[in-house]
């Protein structure tokens, strides 16, 4: 592994994961190419801003669940490979129900650079300690579609209230949000801003 990048669970206590890319749970129905274990990887940086938005999400009844992090850019290049291909249906109706996979990459749900692959971004959700249940949020990961957007019509005043706790915390932690994806923050401070790399997560 590149010098300053280590797995996230070895740097925040408490932390839960469960790395999607490497497991058939995705939008593209099967693990992705470069990563080789189903751990999250991010920058030391990073790590020091998960640690204090778990502890400020502990204060408050919650737990950290991670789903990506650093994401190698051959990964990137699979998504953009995959979307070009016909439709099977597999995972249409779970992740893209409303459009077609050709249409992902304008409408911001795929991206030809990820700020993933610089190492300093992560997808994640809540979960309640006492149950250790995942709060709900109006959609699952990766859903490709409007309701997954902040401040989106249409879901629960209680899943309205989810994500905007989970905002609140990551944002006074030093991250940033992205307005698609309830779930995706980039910290504001990344220490390679202008890097996408592509070393295997091993």
């Amino acid at each position: 592994m590149k010098d300053d990048f280590v797995f996230v669970d070895d740097f925040v206590a408490g932390i839960r994961w469960d790395a999607k890319y490497a497991t058939w749970d995705n939008f593209t129905g099967r693990p992705v190419d470069g990563y080789g274990v189903n751990r999250i990887v991010g920058t030391r940086a990073l790590c020091a801003a998960l640690e204090w938005a778990r502890e400020d999400a502990a204060s408050l009844g919650y737990g950290l669940l991670l789903w990506d992090g650093y994401r190698p850019q051959r990964a990137v290049d699979r998504f953009l490979h995959w979307s070009e291909q016909a439709e099977d249906g597999r995972t249409k109706t779970r992740h893209y129900p409303n459009i077609d996979r050709a249409e992902m990459v304008a409408q911001g749900y795929v991206a030809t650079k990820s700020g993933h692959s610089r190492g300093s971004t992560v997808d994640l959700t809540l979960f309640h300690l006492d149950t250790g249940e995942l709060v709900s949020m109006g959609s699952g990961h990766d859903f490709m579609d409007p309701t997954a957007h902040h401040e989106a019509q249409g879901i629960g005043r209680q899943q309205a209230n989810g994500r905007r706790q989970l905002r609140v915390i990551m944002e006074s932690c030093g991250f940033r949000s992205y307005d698609c994806e309830w779930w995706h923050y980039t910290l504001q401070r990344e220490p390679y801003p202008d890097t996408y790399f592509d070393f295997p997560i091993n």
